[in-house]
C-alpha cells in the first residue's frame, strides 16, 4: 500500500455538492452551458479561506441526467454547470487561494444514457460493448446498482473498463485536480481498483485516492484496493449516535475501532454530507453540535466539512425519490458570522496550528455515559477533551488524570486561562486542555 502523499497531513476539506449548490439539480427547466452556473463557487473561494479548509471537495460535475450519479460522460462537464473553461477557471481561481480540488468520481455503475450502454443494448449480447457491463445471475439481463433501474453496473473484470476507468483519473488530474473520492467503492471488486490506482500513480505520484465506503475492515479494503483512504462512517454514527443517547461507551468503542484503522491508513472523517441528515437536525440537542466539531477537529484523520454545516443549516436525509433535496439545497451568498461559523473557524485553526492532529490517536482518561474526558496524542505532543452532555457540571482534576497542570486553550462557558490543576466543564459543555 502506498503511503499517502505528504501535503494530506494538512488537508482539511470544505466539501460541496456542485448540482445543488448552484441551483442546477433539481431544476425545471434545467439551466445550459452558456449559464456558466459552475463558476458560482469561485465566489465562495474566499469563504472557504475565512473557514480555515485547504481544498474543496467536489461533488460529481460530469455530464449526467438527474442526480450526477448516473453518470453519461466522464470525459465532458455537465452542461447544467457549464464547460471545460469554467472547470479550468474554478481550478485557477483555487489554485491562486491556496486550494486544492477533490473531485467525486462514479465508476461502478453509468446512467442509462452512457454511449456504450445504449451500443450495448441497440446492438445485442454479442456486441463488443455488452462486456462492459455486469450481467445478473446467468440472465441476459444488465445488472444494476442497489436495484436502481437507472443505474447500469459496470463489469469490473473487463479490461477495457479498467483502462477507461484509469484513462477519467488520469485525465481531470491532468487538468489540475488533486484526487478523487471514489464514488460507492464498497460496491466495486477490490481487485478492479488495485489494477486501476497504480497505473494512475505512476504519472500522478501526488494524487490521493479515498474511497466510499460504510462497513467492514477498512483496512483490510485500503490494502486490497491500494486507496489512500476510505469514508470513517463508523466515528461519524458513533459520535451523533452517543451525544443523542447519553452513551459515551459508543464513542469510545468507535475511537477505539478508529485507533486500529490509523495504524494503518488515515480515514476521512466527518459530521456530515451529502448523503446523511444534516448534523444540526441529526442532534436532538442542538447545543451538542459543539461537541460533535469538537470531536471531530480532535481526532485523527482527514476533516471534511460539508458545506452550510459551518452555519448550522438544518435539512432531514428521506428514503424516498428527491429525499436527498433537503440536505442539498441551492446557496446564494455567504454567509454572514454566527455562532457556530466563528466556532468552525476556531477549531479548524487550533487543527492547523497542532498538524499533528492528523494522525493522533485517542486514549480514555474519564468515561461515564455523559461524561468522557480523553487524550488525542501523537509522540510527544497531546491535547486532553473533555465532553459534558450531563445536566451538571464536571469537575475534573488533571493530577487525578496523571497531568500536573495544563491550559485551557478552548472551551464552553470558561475563559482560558494560564495554568489550572482543577476546573469544572460546564453542564452540556466542554473543555480542550494543554497539558503541561
Amino acid at each position: 500500500m502506498p503511503a499517502e502523499p505528504g501535503w494530506v497531513a494538512h488537508a482539511i476539506w470544505w466539501q460541496i455538492y456542485p448540482l445543488g449548490f448552484v441551483g442546477a439539480f433539481p431544476a425545471d427547466p434545467p439551466p445550459t452551458a452558456d449559464e456558466h452556473r459552475l463558476r458560482r463557487i469561485v465566489d465562495w473561494l474566499d469563504h472557504a479561506v475565512r473557514l480555515g479548509v485547504s481544498g474543496i471537495a467536489l461533488g460529481p460535475i460530469f455530464a449526467s441526467r438527474t442526480h450526477g450519479y448516473d453518470t453519461t460522460d466522464h470525459f465532458r462537464i455537465d452542461p447544467r454547470l457549464g464547460d471545460d473553461d469554467d472547470f479550468d477557471h474554478l481550478v485557477t481561481e483555487a489554485r491562486e487561494r491556496g486550494l486544492r480540488i477533490l473531485l467525486d468520481g462514479v465508476f461502478n455503475h453509468v446512467g442509462r444514457d452512457f454511449p456504450r450502454y445504449r451500443e450495448a443494448l441497440d446492438g445485442g449480447p454479442e456486441h463488443p460493448s455488452s462486456k462492459w457491463f455486469r450481467r445478473r445471475g446467468n440472465t441476459s439481463r444488465f445488472d444494476t446498482f442497489e436495484g436502481h433501474g437507472e443505474l447500469i453496473a459496470l463489469n469490473h473484470d473487463d479490461a477495457e473498463v479498467v483502462d477507461y476507468t484509469a484513462a477519467v483519473l488520469r485525465h481531470w488530474l491532468g487538468r489540475g485536480a488533486d484526487g478523487w473520492r471514489l464514488d460507492a467503492a464498497y460496491a466495486v471488486p477490490d481487485r478492479f481498483w488495485a489494477q486501476v490506482l497504480p497505473a494512475v500513480r505512476r504519472e500522478f505520484p501526488d494524487a490521493w485516492f479515498v474511497g466510499e465506503v460504510i462497513h467492514g475492515d477498512y483496512s483490510s479494503t485500503v490494502h486490497a484496493a491500494t486507496f489512500d483512504s476510505v469514508t470513517q462512517y463508523e466515528l461519524w454514527k458513533a459520535i451523533w449516535s452517543s451525544l443523542n443517547d447519553g452513551n459515551f461507551h459508543e464513542l469510545d468503542w468507535g475511537l477505539q475501532r478508529h485507533n486500529d484503522f490509523l495504524d494503518t491508513f488515515v480515514p476521512m472523517t466527518f459530521v456530515g454530507n451529502h448523503d446523511v441528515t444534516r448534523i444540526a437536525s441529526q442532534l436532538t440537542n442542538p447545543g451538542h453540535l459543539e461537541h460533535a466539531l469538537v470531536i471531530l477537529l480532535t481526532t485523527g484523520g482527514t476533516p471534511s466539512i460539508y458545506a452550510g454545516d459551518e452555519s448550522a443549516y438544518r435539512g432531514v436525509k428521506e428514503e424516498r425519490r428527491g429525499g436527498d433535496d433537503a440536505v442539498r439545497p441551492e446557496f446564494s451568498t455567504p454567509p454572514a458570522d454566527s455562532d457556530a461559523l466563528r466556532l468552525h473557524q476556531y477549531l479548524i485553526g487550533l487543527r492547523r496550528r497542532h498538524p499533528w492532529l492528523h494522525t493522533a490517536t485517542t486514549s480514555p482518561l474519564l468515561l461515564t455515559n455523559t461524561q468522557y474526558v480523553y487524550r488525542s496524542s501523537a509522540g510527544p505532543e497531546s491535547l486532553i477533551v473533555a465532553l459534558n452532555v450531563d445536566d451538571a457540571p464536571l469537575p475534573l482534576s488533571l493530577p487525578d488524570l496523571g497531568v500536573a497542570s495544563g491550559q485551557v486553550i478552548a472551551g464552553s462557558g470558561a475563559p482560558p486561562h494560564d495554568q489550572i490543576s482543577r476546573t469544572d466543564v460546564p453542564p452540556n459543555g466542554w473543555l480542550i486542555i494543554q497539558p503541561h
